[in-house]
């Protein structure tokens, strides 16, 4: 396997930071992922290293005010004069650049969390661009933007009140202790994004419910949808349902979803964790 990490300028000149994880050989596809808010690329180095010994490239970027993309800590959480929509278009540019050094291969973005909202930005306005489309611990973006007070930031320890009592004020992200102690002891985890980012993010949640954005989604596109139903993101799995029901109201034609009794936010960290990668490899094999 070949390790790597490597900068990028987004459309507005912003250097973001990537790693990549490559397999010796020629990959079979190419995997890129987005992580969730407050944390970084690094955490998926486990996930990239089974996605290289089944045959695919995994490449991943630290989002803006995220890693070693953001300028310092005092930075963490700030997504720039560039918003939520400069995020997104990181990711399209790192898709353009993988499409261009794989010679076309299937590419398939995986987003967690904050990262999957970013994806259905995409699935929504460039689904002609990506071959399918993972969506790990997502929610209906719209509803969650709802409940954002104009002006505040995310505050993450909010998801923790129903684990009490907790041994951790990030207990909400899975039942391994060893993993929620991990990100506790990072100093690149555990903050949320602030007011102007949350407010950017919000901005054009409304046109996750839009029907007509919907059906213009290409309706062969493979989607597949995972979440444990302990994620309070998701409101005992109500959200993530909503989202796919919308897909297939849309008149997209190949969704998967498999949801994991009991587990919480971070599936590739949960207790369950092997079974959630088995899941998303034979699901990847499949789809290309």
């Amino acid at each position: 396997m070949q390790t790597s990490t490597f900068t990028y300028a987004g459309r507005d000149g912003t250097e973001i930071f990537a790693r990549s994880w490559r397999p010796d050989h020629s990959p079979r596809a190419v995997v890129q992922i987005a992580h969730g808010m407050g944390e970084h690329s690094a955490r998926y180095a486990r996930f990239a290293e089974a996605l290289v010994d089944a045959g695919y490239w995994a490449v991943a970027n630290d989002h803006r005010g995220h890693g070693h993309t953001a300028p310092d800590a005092q930075h963490f959480g700030d997504f720039g004069p560039g918003g939520w929509d400069g995020l997104v278009e990181d990711l399209l540019v790192l898709g353009e650049r993988l499409d261009d050094e794989s010679g076309g291969l299937p590419r398939v973005l995986f987003g967690h969390s904050m990262g999957s909202f970013a994806v259905q930005r995409v699935i929504l306005d460039h689904s002609a661009t990506i071959h399918s489309a993972v969506l790990c611990a997502t929610t209906a973006v719209d509803v969650l933007a709802g409940v954002v007070t104009e002006g505040s930031g995310a505050d993450l320890t909010s998801f923790n009140a129903g684990f009490e009592p907790a041994r951790t004020e990030s207990d909400w992200l899975s039942r391994d202790p060893d993993e929620v102690d991990k990100y506790v002891a990072d100093p690149m985890c555990g903050f949320g994004v602030d007011a102007a980012g949350m407010q950017s993010m919000a901005m054009h949640a409304p046109r996750h419910a839009d029907p007509a954005a919907l059906e213009a989604i290409r309706h062969d596109l493979p989607i597949l949808l995972i979440a444990g139903s302990a994620d309070p993101i998701n409101f005992g799995l109500a959200l993530v349902e909503m989202v796919t029901q919308r897909y297939r109201d849309a008149g997209i034609v190949d969704i998967e979803t498999h949801w994991y009794a009991d587990a919480r936010h971070e599936l590739l960290n949960e207790t369950n964790r092997d079974d959630v990668t088995a899941d998303v490899l034979a699901w990847i094999a499949r789809v290309i």
